[in-house]
């Protein structure tokens, strides 16, 4: 708690009216990467309490929207629409996918955590089905030059699912925002364009038009 209280990021957000330090890691990805854009269609995964939907609101202009899913609660906000619900159950995701209509969505940003067991590969394995289902939906509703924020653990699994990023797309970075505490295991996959899937072994896929920028 103390560690939290006196975190300059937390003592930031009060003052700047963000709900949560959160903000700061996509200000400071899209501030390198240019991921949101006036007027752009964004999907928040794992979205409460909003600091990320309310950053990206606040980048896409009234002319663009944010459509948002969380597990839990989370207070209303100008041109963000959001549903309450488990994103891992069908009819969720049913809901969701109504809500969103025929649009064609420019960013899906996933900062979706299990609830923590303390058991590391039990964590691990729940992290990487939650990334697995955020990538899976990107696929299937981003734009052709769209792009996946998604966050990641270092651990047994990180591998496999980066080849499987590479699968759909051209450019796939890691980042690891100063916001993210240096002690948390934490990272973020970016995707970039996606690609038509390619045959054979994922770890086949050219890594060469990858831009891995770990700090």
């Amino acid at each position: 708690m103390r560690e939290h209280v006196n975190d300059p990021y937390v003592q930031r957000a009060k003052r700047e009216g963000w709900r949560s330090r959160a903000a700061f890691k996509l200000l400071e990805i899209d501030a390198r990467d240019h991921l949101l854009r006036p007027g752009g269609v964004v999907v928040d995964l794992g979205a409460a309490p909003g600091g990320w939907s309310q950053a990206a609101a606040r980048r896409v202009g009234a002319q663009g929207r944010v459509f948002a899913l969380d597990l839990l609660e989370m207070e209303g906000m100008p041109n963000v629409d959001f549903i309450q619900g488990d994103f891992r159950e069908a009819a969720t995701l049913a809901r969701f996918e109504a809500l969103l209509g025929t649009r064609r969505v420019d960013l899906v940003l996933s900062d979706m955590a299990p609830n923590l067991s303390g058991l590391a590969a039990v964590d691990q394995a729940r992290a990487m089905h939650l990334a697995e289902l955020a990538l899976e939906f990107a696929v299937t509703r981003l734009a052709p030059s769209g792009a996946l924020l998604v966050k990641v653990f270092q651990g047994g699994e990180y591998m496999a699912f980066l080849n499987n990023m590479r699968q759909h797309f051209a450019n796939v970075a890691t980042r690891k925002p100063d916001a993210s505490r240096s002690r948390s295991a934490e990272l973020y996959l970016l995707g970039k364009v996606l690609r038509k899937p390619v045959s054979g072994n994922p770890a086949d896929s050219n890594p060469a038009n990858d831009e891995d920028f770990r700090q």
